[in-house]
């Protein structure tokens, strides 16, 4: 009676999980019974069969959870569930005007999606639940930076080219992105090195004007982040990575100085640097060109924005309705448009939901941070969350047109694998730091 007593008051404790996993179930149901009606209204098996798969591994999880008793975050996993729904119902949508529109290129998207999703919440239980030391990853930082760095090379050499940039490896059943491995591995090391010499860092000793910097080996760092988020603009024309792992780096860094000045200072210089590339760079001239004037080449370079443009004012405030809009006249509206998508069929409302739920994610991975144990899991978790978040709203501006297209995913609902499984095993990590009550010997 005892063991059932302790069962209850355990299961009881995370109720809050509970119901918003199960208000994410049914409004991902909705959204799919509005699909199916929308489309011949002939319900599939197949269908029911991944909904009920979906809501039974997100409820395993929690349960487990609520078992273990660590007191992990209740509101992380739900809010991740109901984004990679989303993703899973626009894939779903998405897909038939895809294949109509462009060919068999893009068949079995949904699919693949659903299979990415499943892995990802796969990974995320390994990371909460597989016995393992959170120093296990301090002890190692170099090795991650090398292999995370060396991964990005050796995309760069043999990697598959698109839209002129190489940042896919072909593996056969599907294509790597290792650029979304190494925004973890960089987030480990950062958060190594910051919190090891958090002192000197926030301290200082030398003054340049109204900065007053660390001693000048531990500017190295800095002046290497740097070089490599310019250099991959350079070698990888992949604006959208190196603009998101400079503002990962300068939150970090900002949580460790509790300098303003520095985050300025960093911003200043990355404009700097992407503006000296300006003339150097056709790629860049395209992308900027097409955000500051898209109506001065509509068929051309400007047509992608003016379509978003378009779609977003269909959209209005309550959208045309799951499936009666046409997405898929964007292009890339199933990866890096899928927010413009979503703007056309659910309106402003359904963006202005789903920013929310980004807000969400950085508001608890912060108050996540606040409450770590250590130093280094304080910085890492601040890391993984502006991560997140920072993605998000890069997406989100570029396909609005407040700021320049970066090519990046949205976060859990973008059409990707490499970005779902990374973006799934980082809230494993944000729960396992969250844990309040977890033995020791997990530190």
């Amino acid at each position: 009676m005892a063991t059932i007593a302790r069962l209850r008051t355990r299961l009881g404790g995370r109720t809050l999980e509970l119901e918003l996993l199960i208000t994410a179930f049914l409004f991902v149901t909705i959204c799919l019974a509005a699909l199916i009606a929308s489309a011949n209204g002939r319900v599939r098996w197949v269908d029911l069969t991944i909904i009920g798969a979906f809501a039974v591994l997100f409820l395993a999880i929690s349960l487990a959870f609520a078992l273990r008793d660590w007191g992990e975050d209740q509101i992380l996993l739900p809010v991740a569930a109901l984004l990679a729904g989303v993703g899973m119902i626009m894939a779903r949508r998405l897909e038939p005007d895809l294949v109509q529109r462009y060919g068999e290129l893009y068949g079995g998207i949904a699919l693949k999606q659903v299979i990415w999703i499943f892995g990802g919440a796969t990974a995320l239980a390994l990371i909460s639940f597989v016995p393992w030391r959170m120093q296990w990853l301090k002890h190692y930082r170099y090795t991650w930076l090398v292999l995370g760095l060396a991964l990005v090379g050796i995309t760069a050499v043999f990697g598959v080219e698109r839209n002129g940039a190489r940042l896919w490896l072909n593996l056969g059943f599907f294509q790597f992105q290792p650029v979304e491995l190494l925004k973890v591995l960089l987030v480990v090391y950062l958060a190594t090195y910051l919190d090891n010499h958090r002192e000197l860092i926030g301290h200082g000793v030398y003054w340049l004007g109204p900065l007053k910097l660390p001693p000048l080996p531990y500017l190295a760092p800095i002046v290497i982040m740097w070089g490599a988020t310019i250099s991959l603009i350079i070698v990888q024309k992949d604006l959208g990575a190196a603009l998101l792992f400079f503002v990962i780096f300068l939150a970090m860094l900002y949580v460790v100085s509790g300098r303003a000045r520095y985050a300025a200072v960093g911003f200043v210089a990355f404009a700097l640097g992407a503006a000296a590339l300006y003339p150097l760079f056709g790629h860049v001239r395209v992308r900027l060109n097409a955000w500051l004037d898209p109506w001065s080449d509509p068929f051309g370079i400007g047509f992608q924005m003016v379509q978003a443009l378009h779609a977003l004012a269909t959209g209005g405030w309550a959208g045309t309705g799951i499936g009666a809009g046409d997405p898929t006249t964007v292009p890339e509206s199933h990866t890096d448009f899928v927010f413009v998508a979503i703007g056309e069929e659910l309106g402003l409302a359904g963006t202005l939901a789903l920013t929310a739920c980004y807000a969400i994610v950085a508001l608890r991975g912060y108050l996540i941070a606040a409450r770590a144990r250590d130093g280094f899991q304080q910085v890492l978790a601040v890391g993984l969350t502006t991560a997140i978040a920072a993605q998000a709203f890069i997406i989100m501006a570029g396909a609005t047109h407040l700021i320049p297209l970066t090519g990046i995913t949205l976060p859990f609902i973008s059409y990707g694998g490499s970005s779902t499984l990374i973006n799934f095993a980082m809230v494993g990590l944000l729960l396992r730091i969250s844990a309040s009550r977890k033995p020791a010997q997990t530190l």
